[in-house]
């Protein structure tokens, strides 16, 4: 019975983080909010993950396992072309970060600190071997692309991220407010993959 308790505890304090964090990114997020969110005391949030950088940094890392769970099997799939792979990999991205915005920040912030770590970090190596990686260079070698592959992940991860890193700044400035920054990002999911197609046949 104890350990249903705890288990049902940590996941309480799991579920009001993502919530707390969605809602008013990392650095506006105190540790009472979680707690008061998850209706337990404070001393329970710094029992089961030691302080709000921890618990963020889980949370994070939960989100790259989700993400790589998902699109590998799109990124191995033998019967798809490399366009249906962007399609469907920058969907479920997209969707990803939507519910965790502070992600591109928390990658940037490790990334530039020398975190060499992180789930994302181990996981390029799982891209670099994929099917898709095969397609991407044989379209290179039958000179369908004059460029090196990478360019191409570069720019779909850039189109991808950038507008996530510049999000805060156009809120609070009132360029957008969440819900039209929202159906922009549900734009781009279909807009990435005609751009992405547009730089490898039109170049």
């Amino acid at each position: 019975m104890t350990l249903i308790t705890e288990a049902s505890t940590e996941e309480r304090i799991l579920e009001a983080a993502r919530r707390i964090f969605t809602n008013k990114g990392f650095l506006a997020t105190t540790i009472r909010d979680i707690a008061t969110e998850a209706d337990i005391n404070v001393a329970s949030i710094n029992y089961y993950f030691r302080s709000k950088e921890k618990l963020f940094a889980y949370i994070m890392d939960e989100t790259i396992k989700k993400v790589f769970d998902k699109i590998e099997p799109v990124l191995n799939n033998t019967e798809t072309t490399v366009f249906e792979k962007v399609e469907i990999c920058v969907g479920y991205y997209i969707d990803q970060v939507r519910e965790n915005p502070d992600f591109p920040f928390f990658m940037v912030n490790e990334v530039m600190a020398g975190n060499t770590t992180l789930p994302m970090i181990s996981k390029i190596r799982t891209l670099a071997d994929s099917y898709f990686a095969k397609q991407l260079y044989a379209l290179q070698a039958d000179g369908t692309i004059n460029f090196h592959p990478v360019n191409l992940l570069w720019n779909i991860s850039g189109m991808i991220v950038f507008p996530f890193l510049t999000r805060p700044q156009l809120l609070k400035a009132d360029n957008f407010n969440a819900a039209e920054f929202d159906k922009l990002m549900q734009e781009r999911k279909k807009l990435i993959p005609i751009w992405i197609k547009q730089i490898i046949n039109g170049q």
